[in-house]
């Protein structure tokens, strides 16, 4: 038996999340059925780099999965292509070590989140459309008080499972894309359920002077869901980029 660290992409929309749930449809569950029809219908259980919404894509992302020795990782990936969807992707498989871990070994992750603002019929599966022209420069001065590591409590989904809401941000900005396209991105060392929308949405209340960048300091040290601003769809959101 070895362990393997499998590269894919996938597109959200007509998924309940990455993770396997009772009754949804989940990339995991499409991932894990494919490998088992390749192992004579055994099951096959599989590890993601961590959890992503309903709707949210991922440009990158990596699962890990012990198999015995699958020979030609090409021709592996070949057949598992075949059989997924059009919507997921392997791009890469690699042996690793027993020690590695999809979830638990990733040491930074990056996600952007797309608007666009003037209508468009062919990007609306991968961007929101935000009719409103807002301060870009206003929203960068408060991303700024989104780095460092502290407690993003203001910016989480209530009743979570996790042991901590601190988390450690190295980036936070908005990139323009092109004339009518933007994306904010976020790099941190880990991400609380719901956290970059809600982020994202906050920002966007600063743009449009609903909110000044310096409230966001307050918004987050009342550790208060209540505080910060509404999240924004999530088929706007990609996971964009994983370091281990």
């Amino acid at each position: 038996m070895k362990r393997y660290f499998i590269e894919i992409s996938y597109n959200g929309t007509d998924y309940y999340g990455w993770q396997r749930q009772p009754r949804q449809h989940s990339v995991q569950e499409e991932i894990e059925n494919a490998l088992s029809k390749l192992h004579s219908n055994k099951e096959i259980p599989i590890v993601g780099c961590g959890r992503t919404d309903t709707g949210v894509h991922a440009k990158q992302y990596f699962l890990h999965v012990d198999l015995e020795n699958v020979g030609d990782t090409k021709h592996l990936i070949f057949k598992l292509n075949r059989m997924l969807p059009d919507s997921i992707v392997i791009h890469g498989i690699k042996e690793v070590s027993f020690d590695d871990h999809a979830r638990f070994g990733a040491k930074q992750r990056t996600y952007r989140y797309f608007i666009h603002l003037k209508k468009d019929a062919f990007i609306n599966e991968m961007s929101w459309y935000f009719p409103q022209e807002p301060d870009f420069g206003k929203m960068n001065e408060a991303a700024q008080h989104f780095l460092g590591k502290q407690d993003f409590t203001s910016l989480s989904k209530l009743h979570t499972d996790v042991k901590t809401n601190i988390c450690t941000v190295t980036k936070a900005e908005w990139v323009k894309h092109d004339d009518d396209r933007w994306y904010f991105e976020i790099a941190a060392d880990r991400f609380l359920r719901n956290m970059v929308r809600a982020t994202v949405g906050t920002l966007l209340d600063v743009g449009l002077d609903k909110i000044q960048p310096d409230d966001i300091k307050k918004i987050l040290e009342a550790k208060d869901r209540g505080e910060a601003s509404t999240s924004v769809p999530a088929h706007g959101l990609f996971l964009w980029k994983i370091i281990y």
